[in-house]
């Protein structure tokens, strides 16, 4: 991310015994030797990125800037970005005009110091209730506390959605820190400072042609400030759409991108993004990530211990129960210190959340997207009501809704994509690329963002204006075959358009309630896998799972899915041992 860690030291004796169990915790992670940071009142270190990159901390006599994650500023990288942000610096909230990226940052300047991180706050810091530590790693940050438990809604999220959102994490401990949060880190403790960080939300009416360059030059202002210090840029290649924009913005940069493509020999990703490479004269990296290794079921142990060291415990999905393929393939993607570039969050520019245009409240939203439970797998510590109601409340909250019953503009209720969708779950992907070097997922960038809150939604759907603005920046990317059974040249066609206005139609009660009827109709997983036969999972985990047994009825979870997660809490539970309450 780099790495950064703090911890308050009014307690000498505490502090040291929390750096040490910290270091040893960045160390797993595959950190080299860090930076001390002593300002009054706190302790910390930071931490370079592990496979090199550009500058990630700068200091100007008594005053500092310290990053984890990829920040720009001011249309640059590295060490002239740093200096320019710790230059201009005033206090409180930066000038978000000349910032992007996702990270977290300490400033310390003129006496006073901040900690602060990116716009949607994507970038991971997690924080105890009395603000006593800060840390971009997951462990790190529970071994710096005597005692930690589970917390039911975000092991329930967790299970169900992939990740907590808003600013939760499964332990009842521990929160991220929240978008708008700027906290002052003073001698005698934090105080925190709340600002609003507002996106439009009413569309805007303006001829297509002047809409899509206004899109094309926010996302190369935003691109071409990652670029500058990078002779090799890693990024992906699939049949769909966000994958193939993002090439078209690299290319328009005049980068010539080390191109890769995940899956088996004869998925119909590899196959498209390799007939693209022919037809368009570039080299398309084949990597079978799942037939990289082939772990014996004695050699697995070893293979999980290394995996949730690599991932800090919890990767996005919950798969530490791979054959190693995962972590060698992002450690590729950062070969020699190149930037790894992502398409994540192209759907900025679509209709995500496939919701009637019309007003619309965030109970909406959650009963309609993140409703995805079958609660005869829980135990009666679930109650599916006030489940749904705390994560309302909190897609309300990141909306700025009074309540969870305000009806919202169609336009903003697109916002939960950014800030509620995007911030949990890429920013899990984000907070662990980029320890590794710097990480760019431009299509998340504010400026960006703010540009796909204007489009109407019509616009959105079927992915025409991403297909459009693909056209604009590269016709000849936009042309080739794609996985949706229409290139984007041509814009959808009449069935990529009935399909999602099948999903549009489908009345809230319905959607609520696919998930539970899906899994009564037949066992179910996702693509993310891993070797979960009994005779290697029982040689990581007790396969009764006494920790989760608290939350669910194991036995009866036929989503493999769900079923990974749990035991990726299963084996966290073990690993805290004594320090699980």
């Amino acid at each position: 991310m780099a790495g950064l860690y703090l911890t308050r030291a009014d307690d000498p004796d505490r502090a040291r015994a929390r750096i040490d169990a910290a270091a040893r915790q960045y160390g797993d992670h595959g950190f080299g030797q860090p930076t001390q940071i002593e300002i009054p009142g706190w302790s910390g270190l930071h931490y370079a990125y592990v496979q090199g990159g550009p500058a990630t901390w700068h200091q100007a006599g008594d005053d500092l800037v310290a990053v984890a994650g990829t920040l720009t500023y001011a249309g640059r990288i590295g060490t002239a970005a740093l200096a320019a942000l710790l230059d201009e610096y005033r206090g409180g909230d930066p000038d978000w005009s000349r910032l992007g990226g996702q990270f977290s940052a300490l400033l310390v300047k003129d006496g006073r110091a901040w900690a602060f991180c990116d716009w949607f706050a994507a970038h991971q810091l997690h924080h105890d209730f009395g603000d006593t530590v800060f840390s971009t790693s997951l462990t790190a940050a529970l071994v710096s506390l005597p005692r930690v438990s589970f917390d039911p809604q975000g092991v329930y999220e967790y299970a169900f959605n992939v990740v907590p959102v808003g600013d939760d994490t499964v332990f009842a401990e521990l929160k991220t820190l929240g978008p708008g949060a700027v906290v002052e880190l003073t001698p005698g403790g934090s105080v925190r400072h709340r600002y609003d960080r507002p996106l439009p939300d009413l569309p805007t009416d303006e001829p297509l042609g002047d809409r899509i360059e206004h899109h094309r030059a926010a996302l190369s202002d935003t691109v071409r400030a990652h670029l500058g210090h990078f002779r090799t840029v890693h990024a992906p290649l699939s049949g769909g759409l966000d994958s193939r924009l993002l090439l078209a913005a690299l290319r328009a940069e005049g980068v010539d991108p080390a191109l890769y493509v995940y899956g088996a020999r004869d998925d119909e990703d590899v196959l498209i993004a390799e007939a693209m490479g022919d037809a368009l004269g570039f080299d398309v990296e084949w990597v079978d990530k799942d037939g990289a290794f082939s772990p014996t079921p004695e050699a697995f142990p070893a293979v999980v211990e290394s995996n949730f060291r690599a991932w800090d415990a919890l990767p996005t999905f919950g798969n530490i129960f791979d054959n190693g393929g995962a972590v060698w393939a992002r450690n590729k993607r950062h070969a020699g210190g190149g930037l790894a570039a992502s398409g994540g969050c192209g759907e900025v520019w679509r209709d995500f959340f496939f919701l009637p245009d019309r007003p619309l409240s965030s109970r909406t939203v959650a009963r309609s997207f993140f409703a995805r439970f079958d609660a005869r797998d829980t135990t009666d510590l679930f109650d599916a009501q006030s489940f749904l109601g705390v994560v309302e409340g909190k897609i309300a909250e990141a909306l700025g809704a009074p309540s969870a019953t305000t009806r919202l503009s169609r336009q903003w209720i697109e916002q939960a994509y950014p800030r509620v969708r995007c911030r949990s779950l890429f920013g899990r992907e984000i907070s662990l690329e980029s320890r590794q070097g710097a990480y760019a997922m431009p299509f998340l960038d504010p400026h960006v963002v703010a540009e796909a809150m204007k489009l109407p939604m019509a616009l959105k759907q079927a992915g025409d204006f991403e297909s459009r603005l693909l056209t604009a920046i590269d016709p000849a990317l936009a042309a080739q075959p794609s996985a949706y059974g229409h290139d984007f040249a041509s814009g959808p066609d009449r069935r990529h358009r009935r399909a999602e206005w099948s999903s549009r139609i489908r009345p809230t009660w319905l959607r609520q309630r696919s998930y539970a009827i899906q899994r009564r109709l037949r066992p179910m997983g996702d693509e993310h896998g891993g070797l979960l036969e009994p005779d290697y999972m029982r040689r990581v985990i007790d396969l009764d799972m006494p920790v989760m047994r608290r939350f669910f009825h194991v036995e009866r979870v036929t989503d493999s899915a769900v079923w990974r997660r749990l035991a990726a809490l299963e084996y966290l539970g073990t690993w805290l041992g004594g320090r699980l309450a």
